[in-house]
Parts: C-alpha cells; structure tokens; sequence
C-alpha cells in the first residue's frame, strides 16, 4: 500500500512515524503506563505531523475570528490561523496526499496526548480521489487560558482507514459461552487469575509484588497458553523521505 504526499511547490511539513513515548507515560510510576499494549500500539499507529512554529494563543470565548490571539514566538511558515472563528484554531496542511482506491486518510490528534485548554478535531478526506488539501483544526474548550505550541510538537496524527470495509462490517451479537466453549473457558481461567493477583497485590503478597503485573496480553499468550505469532508489541511504520 502507498500513501504518498505531493508537495506543491513548497517544503511539505515534517512528517514522522508516530513514537511510542509520551510525557506523560514516562512520568508514570516506574513507567507503568508502557504496560498497556494497546496504548502502546495506538501511540506508534500512523505518523505525526509537526508543527512549524513555536506560538502562543488564548480565546476570549467569542465567535468572531478575532477572539482568539495568536502570539508566534519565533520563525516557522505556515502559521497557524483563526479561519472558522468559534474557538477553532487552524492548521494549513501544505501538501496532497493520496492513498489507493478505497482508502482514505483519518487526521486525528495526536493520539494519547492530552493537552490543556484545547481538543483536536478529527476528521476523514477520501484521499484515494480528491485534490483538494485540508487543514487541522483544534477546539478551545475554555477561555483566557494561554495554550502554547513548540516547533516541532505534533499537531496531527494520519492515518489510512477504508470507509468501504466499514460499512461491509456487519455488527452481530452472540453468547461467548454457547458459540466458543474454550474461549470462555480461558476467559473464565483469567478472570479468577486476575482478581487473585490484584488481591495479591493488595494484601502485600511477595509472589505478586515481584510480578507487579501480568504479562499474558502483552507476550501475546492466548487463552490455550499457545503464543500468537501474528502477535504485535510494535509497529514498524516507515518514515516518509525526505524531499
């Protein structure tokens, strides 16, 4: 699969296969945060695109294009913009992508990273035809709070969806227990391993104060005990050249 990025005469931004690293999940205890798979795995799923300029800006809670007040601390081009008004600050994306029939492009915020006083918005471009760019755009939700941007601090996060295969997907509900006995049997066996751990934990047990956490989702070891080779701890995705 391709996704390509057409610069249109002008420097594209920088683009970077997203990291697993997040501030916030360093500053947890013992970096406990890394123990979650599944964030680690959303972390690394796309690439980033970094913002141009280092700003500052802060909302007054009106409507008007003017109500917000962008401060830019050093150079960097292109700056971000009041375009839509309502607390919505803009991103221009100074290139075309495009993917293959029937994949399209997700741009996100930058997934699992929180930041204060504003909300990313999201969005969905049928890149597999289309010719038009797109910006990034992100929501104050308070006003007269100064939120600030660092050059090279990810204001978006892509990546390739297929708006085809979710509508083919068909939702179904079933009994776990009835459909798949040893499934349940394995969940079952989980379940009372778990609670007896986080007693353990609890109670100050020695066995499971060593352990400090249970391993079986992240090692990738299914309900049979079996380890799943197509099991992912992370996601090799390739950084765009540079051009």
């Amino acid at each position: 699969m391709k996704l390509i990025a057409y610069h249109l005469g002008l420097e594209i931004p920088q683009l970077r296969p997203a990291p697993v690293e997040r501030p916030w999940m360093e500053a947890t205890t013992s970096r406990f945060a890394y123990r979650c798979l599944p964030l680690n795995i959303a972390n690394q799923y796309g690439w980033e695109l970094l913002s141009p300029v280092s700003f500052e800006a802060e909302w007054d809670g009106g409507d008007h294009t003017t109500a917000i007040k962008i401060t830019q601390l050093d150079d960097g081009w292109p700056e971000p913009m009041t375009h839509f008004g309502h607390g919505v600050l803009t991103f221009h994306v100074n290139c075309l992508f495009r993917t293959e029939p029937e994949v399209q492009l997700m741009v996100t915020g930058p997934i699992n990273r929180p930041k204060d006083g504003i909300y990313p918005l999201s969005g969905i471009i049928e890149t597999d035809w289309s010719h038009y760019t797109f910006t990034m755009n992100w929501l104050f939700t308070r006003p007269f709070h100064p939120v600030r941007f660092h050059k090279g601090e990810p204001i978006a996060h892509i990546m390739p969806v297929s708006l085809p295969m979710m509508e083919a997907v068909e939702p179904e509900v079933r009994a776990l227990e009835q459909e798949e006995p040893d499934r349940w049997a394995g969940y079952q066996e989980w379940q009372v391993s778990r609670n007896a751990f986080n007693q353990g934990l609890a109670a100050g047990d020695p066995k499971a104060l060593e352990e400090k956490w249970q391993r079986g989702y992240f090692r990738g070891i299914d309900h049979t005990g079996a380890k799943r080779p197509e099991h992912f701890t992370k996601v090799a995705v390739k950084p765009f050249p540079k051009g």
